[in-house]
Parts: C-alpha cells; sequence; structure tokens
C-alpha cells in the first residue's frame, strides 16, 4: 500500500514536470501523422483484470489485428519517424503514469500483455499477472525485446517472488541505463531465473524456450 501510495503520488508529480514533453510530443505525433495522438488498447492488468493502457502513438493507422504481442521492431515501415526517437527515448510510455494514477499499474511489475497471449499461459507462467504490471520491469532492463517472450516471463516469475525496495531501486537504475544505451541480454539474470524456476516451481519444458537469446 506505501509503494502504490508513494508511486501514486510521484506520477503526479511527474505529470506536472513532463508536461512540456508531453505537449511537445503530442504535437509532434500529431503535426507528422494526422490522426490519434494516444495509442489505446484493452491489456491484461492484475489477475488478468482488463484495462485499456495508453501510449504516445508511435505508428501508422493500420489495420494490425490488436492481439499482437506487446513489441513492434522500430524498422518496422509502419513505425513513423517521430514514432522511432520517442520509442527509443521511452518517451512512447509517458502516458502510462495516468494509468498508475488510476491504480491500474506501477511504476515496477511485468509489462501488461494482451489476453491473446494469457489464454496460452501455464500455471507458471500465470504468476507474472500476481501483480499490478508495470511501466519496467525485472525482464526489461534485462534484455526486454532482445529476448525470447518465454525468457522475459520467466524473469518476471522471479521479480514476483523477489520484489522488494532494494530490487526496485536497482531497476529503476537500470532503466535509466537502457534508456541511455538501449537494451542488452543479461544471459546471467536469465539464467539465474531460469535456475530458479526449476528448483522452485513445478515446470515443465513447455514453460522455457530452447531457441537462442537473439
Amino acid at each position: 500500500m506505501l509503494k502504490q501510495f508513494t508511486e501514486v503520488i510521484g506520477s503526479a508529480v511527474l505529470l506536472v514536470l513532463t508536461s512540456p514533453v508531453f505537449l511537445l510530443t503530442a504535437a509532434a505525433v500529431w503535426l507528422t501523422d494526422l490522426g490519434p495522438v494516444f495509442y489505446r488498447q484493452t491489456r491484461a492488468g492484475i489477475h488478468g483484470r482488463p484495462f485499456e493502457l495508453l501510449k504516445f502513438r508511435s505508428m501508422r493507422l493500420n489495420d494490425r489485428p490488436l492481439d499482437r504481442p506487446e513489441e513492434t521492431a522500430g524498422a518496422d515501415p509502419l513505425v513513423t519517424p517521430i514514432g522511432r526517437i520517442i520509442r527509443r527515448l521511452k518517451i512512447d510510455e509517458l502516458p502510462q503514469l495516468i494509468n498508475v494514477l488510476r491504480g491500474e499499474m506501477s511504476w515496477i511489475g511485468p509489462r501488461p500483455t494482451v489476453f491473446a497471449q494469457i489464454e496460452k499461459y501455464s500455471h507458471f507462467q500465470r504468476r507474472r499477472l500476481e501483480i499490478l504490471p508495470g511501466m519496467t520491469g525485472w525482464a526489461q532492463v534485462n534484455g526486454g525485446a532482445e529476448i525470447p517472450w518465454s525468457e522475459r516471463i520467466i524473469l518476471e516469475v522471479w521479480y514476483v517472488d523477489h520484489r522488494s525496495f532494494l530490487v526496485d531501486i536497482q531497476i529503476l537504475c537500470k532503466t535509466i541505463a537502457v534508456i541511455i544505451r538501449g537494451h542488452k541480454p543479461n544471459l546471467q539474470a536469465v539464467e539465474q531465473a531460469r535456475c530458479y524456476a526449476i528448483q522452485h516451481h513445478d515446470v515443465d519444458k513447455s514453460d522455457f524456450c530452447n531457441a537462442p537469446i537473439e
């Protein structure tokens, strides 16, 4: 409760402090590709409860199905020039401070996913839904889109079991590094989470991906 209260107050302050960035980004999105400023999509929150995720729109209007995984490569032709910039700097995620104010998200936690994915989850994988989804998280700072979904999920379940004030501070610091340097796979963290899952959870091979990390 203390964490959520702190994040709500902090999000309100950050919304005020970053309001110039909000206005400039909104203007840039609209002027370079006329259309909605925000991207809205129904995602699965804590315990699988639906909520409307907010992001600055970084792609041209299209008919692409909304049940796709979260990340789209920056080289995707549908990503606008300004979209590539705000994605690289994570500015497109700023509207999620509103989701935090609503109590739908946290600063730190598993990334909110689409329902088409959780329908395929094993019991182990569904454990990532036990806490509020986050704007950033353990999987995001240890590889993010550079590692397979199955690897991200075991990192997120590891966080569910190990979350603490110190771990959250570590994630916030690593998030700044990701914004500056970009995503980089952390094979040690992935292996640590994998070994923990095998030792402490009743998992089977379907919970893990044998494909190499890209």
